[in-house]
């Protein structure tokens, strides 16, 4: 298998060849990363059918500790079992075990009791539920541990199957929705699958930079799984054949989202889209990806988008063609446009 087979393969895997259903879209790309929630309306809109209702889906925290908009009936992947609707805080985890943390169990349970009351009568934001706890005792040091700028006890809740995130850019909280949590052994080889199946041909150092995890757990999921391996340029790659075929071609101009799952998908030192030499202008050591313009596929520039405006970062000079390209890929995917500028 070549570089190029490789790419297409994932390319064509990731639905960014035609465009796929909804459901299916956020079911093999284990939901699409959305802390910055226009960029997954935008990933999931380069891979459908354009603007999609986002009925069935939520956003919520899950792979590499970050928010995803995902199917809610993939919640069981990732909220675990054995701490699924428990109030129960006596444990240590990772928050508690911090010095500047000041809930105790009892009093932690107290403030989530009373933040899931509140979102089961109607969402809720943030700030409408710290003046809800506050009205309930809460002191401002507790409110610094239960809403801490990275989460805290709200985001606790949400990992435990209380509460989750409406699917918009507002951070309200909603009730998750209920489901028959899985073992997690299970939910593990089930993404696993999903990976090498829809980001595949994919390496072990791919998969342990997508998920976080050790070299021997992928290496278990290996085993497990009913992979496929091709050798190119000294490295194995793995992949699951899902029956669908592969593109002819690789798409002239994609413009992909920040965060997408092209970038975030693979280890990015070792990225088969991405030159070294442009590593910090779309990983940025602030940790954000930035959305990037993928032509004839390899990562030519960045792009921003505001209000009517499209700008165009290019890290390297153009012809003429790959420019017009560009630009009529722009106007196909924004009819809003009034000014297009490329830097």
């Amino acid at each position: 298998m070549t570089l190029e087979e490789i790419k297409l393969r994932r390319l064509t895997n990731q639905h960014l060849t035609s465009a796929a259903d909804k459901t299916a879209v956020l079911t093999d790309l284990c939901g699409l990363q959305a802390q910055f929630f226009s960029n997954a309306v935008h990933a999931l809109k380069i891979r459908t059918c354009g603007e999609q209702s986002l009925e069935g889906t939520v956003k919520n925290w899950t792979l590499r500790g970050t928010v995803h908009l995902l199917s809610q009936n993939d919640l069981p992947l990732f909220i675990p079992k054995e701490t699924y609707l428990s109030n129960d805080w006596r444990g240590a985890t990772w928050w508690n075990k911090r010095d500047v943390w000041r809930l105790t169990p009892q009093r932690q349970k107290y403030l989530s009791e009373v933040i899931i009351s509140a979102v089961s009568e109607s969402p809720k934001t943030r700030e409408e539920l710290k003046e809800i706890c506050r009205q309930k005792g809460m002191t401002e040091a507790e409110e610094g541990s239960m809403f801490d700028q990275w989460g805290g006890g709200v985001r606790e809740l949400c990992e435990r199957g209380f509460i989750c995130y409406a699917p918009s850019e507002k951070k309200t909280f909603i009730p998750c929705p209920r489901f028959e949590p899985m073992d997690p052994a299970d939910a593990e080889l089930e993404l696993a699958r999903r990976y090498f199946t829809s980001f595949a041909p994919a390496t072990v150092h791919d998969a342990m930079y997508f998920f976080h995890a050790t070299a021997s757990k992928v290496k278990s999921w290996l085993s497990l799984l009913p992979v496929s391996s091709a050798e190119c340029e000294g490295k194995t790659y793995f992949y699951i054949d899902n029956g669908n075929g592969c593109a002819d071609t690789i798409p002239d101009c994609i413009f992909l989202a920040g965060f997408d799952q092209l970038m975030l998908g693979y280890e990015k030192k070792e990225s088969l889209f991405l030159s070294q030499t442009h590593l910090r202008s779309v990983f940025n050591l602030a940790g954000i990806v930035m959305p990037t313009v993928l032509l004839h596929g390899k990562v030519a520039g960045r792009w921003k988008k505001k209000d009517r405006k499209l700008t165009v970062e290019l890290f390297e000079p153009l012809s003429d063609p790959d420019t017009a390209l560009i630009r009529t890929r722009a106007d196909s995917l924004w009819e809003d446009l009034a000014k297009f500028e490329i830097k």
